[in-house]
Formats: structure tokens, sequence, C-alpha cells
């Protein structure tokens, strides 16, 4: 029976951990115990790093810690506005719910004003039919029970 790594554990929970160590070919992430290739904020960093103190290519640096420029950029940005924070990976998918905008929300807030009793199904139908807007009864659901809690 293999020992479970407790680093790597905590990197895959943070969502940090590089899913491919075996492409950071900086020779100081080689043999290291300091330098992990596993750790995706790390190689983020030094790649980084690379550029702005040893004044490597982007390109150059991003192909020598595995990731492509894009991947680059995104931690530029990401560090620029954020610092070490910035690095760390983000929220995937869509950020909020970008089909219940403020309007579609008094939208539905009136017509449970006048009608208590109506539920997410016929909310979402009374939605399609009048606002042509498609919107899963449980969407609603979350937005209801969201505006609840303020």
């Amino acid at each position: 029976m293999t020992k479970r790594d407790p680093k790597e554990d905590r990197l895959k929970d943070s969502g940090s951990l590089n899913p491919h160590p075996e492409r950071v070919l900086a020779k100081h992430f080689q043999n290291s115990t300091f330098f992990d290739p596993r750790d995706l904020v790390q190689v983020k960093y030094e790649m980084l790093r690379e550029v702005s103190r040893d004044g490597a290519t982007k390109s150059q640096a991003a192909a020598t810690y595995g990731m492509s420029r894009q991947a680059f950029y995104q931690a530029l940005a990401g560090f620029t506005r954020a610092g070490i924070a910035g690095l760390l990976p983000g929220q995937r998918g869509p950020k909020g719910a970008h089909k219940l905008t403020q309007e579609v929300m008094a939208f539905i807030s009136a017509r449970q004003d006048a009608d208590k009793a109506l539920h997410a199904r016929a909310l979402a139908q009374t939605v399609r039919d009048e606002l042509q807007l498609v919107i899963h009864p449980r969407s609603i659901e979350r937005a209801l029970a969201r505006k609840k809690k303020r």
C-alpha cells in the first residue's frame, strides 16, 4: 500500500494541483525539495518571475514551465490584479445568475406579489411566455432563496 502525500492532497483540494507537472522543464524544479512542479501557483509565479527578472521571452517562459502563452497572460493579469492570490485558480464557469437580471427578478417578484401560490415551474413558464427567456425552475428557486437571505 502506497503512502498518500498530504501536500498533494491539499493542492488537489485547493484546485492548485498542476495537472501536468512533467511538462515543467525549468532546471530548478528538477530534483528540488523546495520547488515543486505539482504546485501550480509556484510554477506560475516562477514563470512570471523568469520573464520579469531574468528577461526571458513570454513564449520561452511559458514553454519552460509547461504552460501556453494564454496561460502566461492569464497568470500575469491575475498577479497584476491581486498579487500571489491572483495566481490561485478561480471559479470556473458562469460567475452568477446571468439570466436572472434585476429586471427579470423584478418581474418574478411582481408575479409572486400578485399570486403567492405561484411556484418556480409556473414562474419559469410565465418568464418564457412573456419575456421569451428560458430559465430553469431550479435557477428561479435558488435566486428566490438568495433574495430571501438578504
